[in-house]
């Protein structure tokens, strides 16, 4: 299942993503050195400055999240 969930994480990535392996998804996109931060009741995620999948995990974050409203 876990194999599977990640697949599926590659594919909303887009790009090469989707023939990526499963280990490569895992360690490039999945495992992000980010630090979470709480403020005004929200949540914030700072990333790295300079990370060469920020495009990645920004189109699997647009692709999961939900819709307002």
């Amino acid at each position: 299942m876990a194999h599977n969930l990640t697949r599926a994480a590659g594919h909303l990535a887009a790009g090469t993503w989707t023939t990526a392996r499963t280990a490569t998804i895992r360690t490039r996109i999945i495992t992000v050195a980010a630090r979470l931060a709480h403020r005004a009741r929200t949540i914030h995620l700072h990333l790295p400055e300079h990370w060469p999948w920020q495009a990645a995990l920004d189109n699997l974050f647009t692709a999961v999240r939900p819709t307002p409203g």
